[in-house]
């Protein structure tokens, strides 16, 4: 079914006459006419009434007209729809991010996002920073918030959002939380709760090799994937943790968080935005650019 004929038969409607329809949609009258009959040829039913004074719709007509109209605005919506995935203010955007950024980061960026964009829908899920390089490399998610290093080979971008260090956690009650510092060889004899192998790979590859350069090979009780699964096993008394700095935010009136004098930091600890250049979408873009934002007010402030 052709949307002009519909529009002009909307149009015939609302003015009640050819002549005034087609002064209004800028078409001879003879060829409104043959699009009105075309059309109601198209329906298997007759549209108006044409009388001296004009054309009055029968009851097939104002039937018609209804949905005609709702046609007429759900292409309206579908046109608004393309332009917005286009320019990047409409659309769905798929974004995977590590449970650490909900520390923090996430409860910034995400406001800063929909105060610009408020038409795109966010579809957000939790995962491992492995598992999110993998879905963006399938095209399952448009972006990603990761922790680095990521200990895996890809091609994807990695945009540097956040720089941390590695802090330590202590149960309650430890004898080292009486210092305001310590030194890696005062954990050598510690009982580690450690990062498991390969979804939490790269916080595991720091601390273990932190941990030899300092002459020792943690002695591990317990693993885990998430840093909220660790420290809820360190405020069980379990052992201790390297966890990121963010994680002093993490409530607990019973760990306690303390600076490792002699641990090296390279700058690559962080959370970064993941993204594919050569499949970026127009919103994916806008996200990229607020996020940057973000970090680098983030960067005045401390």
């Amino acid at each position: 079914m052709d949307i002009k004929r519909i529009r002009n038969f909307v149009m015939l409607a609302e003015a009640g006459s050819f002549r005034r329809a087609s002064e209004r949609l800028h078409l001879a009258q003879p060829a409104l006419t043959v699009s009105i009959q075309k059309l109601e040829a198209e329906l298997g039913a007759r549209l108006f009434d044409r009388g001296p004074a004009g054309v009055t719709l029968t009851v097939a007509g104002e039937a018609v007209l209804r949905e005609a109209k709702r046609l007429l605005f759900f292409e309206g919506q579908v046109i608004a729809a393309a332009h917005d995935a286009v320019s990047g203010t409409g659309g769905t955007l798929r974004i995977g991010f590590v449970g650490t950024t909900t520390f923090g980061m996430l409860q910034r960026l995400l406001p800063a996002y929909r105060a610009s964009y408020p038409a795109v829908e966010l579809k957000l899920q939790e995962a491992p920073s492995v598992s999110i390089i993998e879905q963006l490399e399938h095209g399952t998610l448009d972006l990603g918030l990761v922790r680095t290093p990521v200990m895996v080979s890809t091609s994807a971008t990695l945009l540097p959002l956040e720089r941390e260090r590695l802090i330590v956690a202590l149960p309650p009650g430890h004898f080292l939380a009486k210092r305001d510092a310590i030194r890696l060889k005062d954990l050598a004899g510690e009982a580690f709760l450690m990062y498991a192998q390969g979804a939490a790979s790269s916080l595991r590859s720091l601390v273990m090799g932190a941990c030899q350069r300092a002459g020792f090979v943690p002695r591990i009780s317990q693993e885990a994937t998430q840093v909220q699964t660790l420290l809820a096993l360190v405020e069980s008394g379990l052992g201790v943790a390297f966890v990121p700095s963010v994680m002093r935010r993490y409530a607990s009136d019973v760990i306690a968080y303390r600076e490792v004098l002699d641990i090296e930091h390279d700058g690559a600890m962080g959370l970064s935005l993941a993204y594919m250049a050569d499949a970026e979408s127009p919103a994916a873009v806008k996200f990229r650019e607020v996020a940057l934002r973000v970090a680098a007010a983030d960067a005045r402030r401390e």
